[in-house]
């Protein structure tokens, strides 16, 4: 594959960028027939953000996504792109672009005519939407492959090509529905960032869906997570990360061990948490005395060899993965058996060995409200 290149070329492309527009949902619904696909749905993409849908699914993420790109038409509700009501309107009268999980290539035009269409159905001359064309496909790493049919093209480098028919329009806002699912994991992680870069360079409006949640967490401003046709939170990835609205959200996204707790203590922004006998103190998000449950990320458990000390607790190693850049572990112990991740470390701790569990309360620990 060629090497990628810097996207500063882009400030060199003949088309005009255009103001980035904001997407609104206001209670939107779409149903078929007696089945909901997307419930009363509601929220703001502000202008030059990427934002992702990210579910499970089946989770109305997609179908969202859809309607936004005015493929289908809400059953209920209203959507505005740039502030202009487009809820009845065409996808042809929406200055949106899609890329879609399939690839949907013109199977009689080589790879550079199917990236040079769009600019050229604008009435861009050839020169240039060649040239456009030609800047994105570098990019997205296909330079010397310009001239072949899709039909020549492995399933990966058809996906590339369909990503890169989308970048060249640079709409007010570009749609992606699960772009990278083709590719292979070396090759996802360097064309998300591509996509992110620019994103940011043309200040893209961009809605994202995937089920990946590696890739919604590396390449997001704002994820909207989306459940059973709802959304069940709305948030940076952080936020998500570390403060998950349920029990949902938090065994979702990314992994968490969902463990039981005590909070000790009725008021103050900090709670006094008891875990299997050990006393930790957690942010309170509004939960008051009594048993609450906990999001604990698999980092944020330190294990020692040796004997139990005050604020540990026993335990015993029960499995142990050597994956290089870290060690992956299960351990049982009195609270359930646990998912470590410890990096750094060369010579996993053999499974049998008994070790203490503790906890690192200044990350990765939540506690989960209403669970």
């Amino acid at each position: 594959m060629n090497q990628m290149t810097s996207l500063s070329s882009l400030s060199r492309s003949p088309v005009s960028k255009k103001q980035a527009a904001s997407v609104e949902f206001r209670n939107v619904t779409k149903r078929y027939g007696n089945v909901t696909a997307v419930d009363s749905v509601s929220f703001t993409i502000e202008p030059g953000q990427l934002v992702t849908l990210l579910g499970p699914s089946g989770c109305g993420k997609t179908t969202t996504l859809r309607m936004i790109a005015g493929l289908e038409m809400a059953s209920e509700g209203q959507i505005l792109i740039g502030g202009r009501d487009v809820t009845n309107l065409s996808a042809a009268d929406r200055d949106v672009s899609m890329v879609f999980q399939s690839y949907a290539l013109f199977p009689h035009m080589s790879v550079l005519e199917n990236v040079a269409y769009g600019p050229t159905v604008q009435g861009i001359s050839k020169k240039d939407a060649n040239e456009m064309a030609m800047e994105k496909l570098e990019i997205i790493g296909l330079k010397g492959l310009e001239k072949r049919s899709p039909s020549e093209l492995s399933g990966g480098q058809q996906q590339r090509v369909a990503v890169a028919r989308a970048l060249v329009l640079e709409p007010q806002v570009l749609l992606f529905d699960e772009p990278l699912s083709n590719l292979d994991a070396k090759l996802r992680r360097r064309v998300r960032e591509d996509i992110r870069e620019l994103q940011q360079s043309l200040n893209l409006t961009v809605a994202y869906v995937t089920h990946d949640q590696e890739e919604a967490l590396a390449v997001s401003d704002h994820i909207i997570v989306m459940s059973n046709a709802r959304i069940a939170q709305t948030g940076t990835p952080r936020e998500l990360y570390e403060e998950p609205a349920d029990l949902f959200v938090a065994d979702f996204i990314g992994d968490a061990n969902i463990i039981s707790g005590e909070v000790l203590d009725e008021g103050g922004a900090v709670a006094n948490v008891r875990i299997g006998g050990v006393d930790i103190q957690l942010p309170r998000r509004g939960v008051g005395r009594g048993p609450v449950k906990l999001a604990v990320r698999p980092d944020a458990i330190a294990l020692d060899e040796g004997s139990a000390a005050s604020g540990k607790l026993m335990g015993t190693v029960k499995k142990a993965s050597y994956l290089g850049t870290q060690v992956e572990y299960e351990v049982e112990s009195p609270i359930g058996e646990l998912f470590v991740v410890q990096y750094g470390r060369k010579d996993p701790i053999a499974p049998g060995t008994p070790i203490s569990v503790s906890f690192a309360t200044q990350r990765g620990i939540a506690i989960i409200p209403g669970a």
